[in-house]
């Protein structure tokens, strides 16, 4: 009688030891005597009768990866430092296990080769200014191989590219010449209106002379608002030429 109780109770004990509860993000996968059960088990309790089986859990949940700065030699042979942020979840927990060691160190190697190789086909404007685009491109060959290990990569961001100082004076040479460019057209242009706009007001005043007058009175107005010692008093033009038509006269005259 004692001893069947023992046997009960070693029983017992075994069969408690035998349940594991996977949460719900996670999944085991089962090998029965070496081999591989057709479906993961989870997530709640399940049975895992050790010796006969083995058990590896495997998270669903998005794993955040951080590639490493490499050494990046771009298309026009600028050498840059960049390093990324790889985004990616287990989506067949069996090839994640039997098609691959270590899913998460493959996915961090093949990260960072595809990085250098990608990276190294983009000039250095494309490497700055377009980083959605090399980053769908990077997405997209990393999902291609990992496709076969059961891992989905759902994002690559590159964050951070670190350029040599020499290249970074160049860049800010390049930025403060365009700007000064960008000036000097503004400039020209608003001297170009101007002149258009003296160009139609000239024309205007000469339709009529005693506009002229009346714009010599506003002036003088207007310095004289500003309280100032000094006046100005501009001449009308045609006074200049009546006194040249005159002085021709008196040594024409002078002539006879």
């Amino acid at each position: 009688m004692n001893f069947s109780l023992f046997l009960i109770g070693i029983v017992v004990l075994y069969l408690i030891n035998c349940i594991k509860i996977l949460t719900e993000y996670e999944r085991g996968v089962i090998f029965r005597l070496g081999r591989l059960l057709p479906q993961p088990k989870g997530p709640g309790i399940i049975f895992v009768f050790r010796p006969l089986d083995r058990m590896v859990r495997i998270p669903l949940r998005v794993e955040t990866l951080e590639v490493p700065s490499q050494d990046v030699v771009t298309r026009d042979n600028v050498t840059v430092k960049v390093s990324a942020v790889v985004f990616f979840r287990v989506m067949d927990p069996t090839k994640a296990v039997v098609e691959v060691a270590h899913y998460i160190h493959a996915t961090s190697q093949l990260a960072q080769t595809r990085l250098r190789s990608v990276l190294g086909e983009a000039e250095l404007d494309e490497l700055l200014s377009q980083r959605e685009k090399l980053n769908a491109r990077l997405q997209s060959t990393l999902d291609e191989q990992t496709g076969t290990w059961g891992i989905k990569v759902q994002a690559v961001e590159v964050k951070h590219v670190d350029l040599p100082e020499q290249m970074v004076r160049a860049i800010a040479r390049q930025a403060e010449a365009e700007r000064e460019r960008r000036a000097k057209i503004i400039h020209a242009d608003g001297e170009f209106q101007a002149a258009a706009k003296l160009t139609d007001a000239a024309a205007k005043l000469s339709d009529q002379p005693a506009s002229i007058t009346l714009r010599y009175l506003q002036t003088l107005t207007e310095i004289g608002t500003e309280k100032n010692s000094t006046i100005v008093l501009p001449l009308p033009v045609d006074l200049f030429h009546g006194l040249s038509k005159w002085s021709a006269s008196l040594g024409s005259r002078d002539d006879r």
